[in-house]
């Protein structure tokens, strides 16, 4: 009898820890949240922040003493590389062309400096370059957040485009600078983080 008592006190005990654990694991799970509905200006957002991590993680991946490599360097035979950017002049390209798209839809005013292309001279170590190509997708995604149905297709301030064209040429002109960088890297024995498998 003693035992059978035992046995029951167990069995209770073992079923109330499990209905706790259980009433307490259904308390604690987070409940879906519904997602909020997309618009033009989170659509466009989402493609700048996905160029701004590929070309991010490039100007990162890239050594500081090779900042100035150009395919020009290789002297390849037969191959017309002469006056290519260096990797810096493609970062700092992409961050000026960002200032020079993407504040005509933020009324920012454009700094004199940057025209040219390739930013103010000023510009020259690896974190400032950087820094000036985070600060330029900043303002992309200030662009982005301007965008509405009632306004995307009409002509930006000082344009002859629409500023929904404006904000996703931002994003084109950024990809296709991104795919000569990558190049840049696998030339210097670089994995192109991208394409890096989870254990390099």
């Amino acid at each position: 009898m003693k035992h059978i008592r035992i046995l029951l006190r167990a069995a209770v005990f073992i079923f109330a820890v499990t209905a706790l654990a259980q009433s307490t694991n259904g308390a604690a799970a987070p409940q879906p949240q519904p997602s909020s509905p997309a618009t033009i200006a989170s659509v466009v957002d989402r493609e700048i922040s996905n160029v701004e991590k590929q070309i991010v993680d490039v100007a990162e991946a890239m050594p500081e003493d090779k900042y100035n490599f150009s395919p020009e360097s290789l002297n390849v035979p037969g191959s017309d590389y002469k006056g290519v950017r260096t990797l810096a002049s493609q970062v700092k390209h992409v961050a000026a062309s960002n200032y020079a798209i993407w504040w005509r839809l933020t009324g920012d005013k454009f700094p004199e400096n940057f025209m040219g292309g390739d930013g103010p001279e000023s510009v020259k170590t690896k974190a400032d370059i950087i820094k000036f190509l985070k600060d330029s997708f900043a303002l992309g995604h200030k662009a982005a957040a301007t965008l509405t149905t009632q306004n995307m297709l009409q002509t930006a301030e000082g344009s002859k485009s629409t500023r929904l064209r404006l904000a996703v040429f931002g994003v084109e002109h950024a990809f296709d600078h991104y795919g000569q960088m990558v190049e840049y890297l696998r030339m210097n024995g670089i994995v192109p983080p991208a394409s890096r498998k989870p254990s390099d």
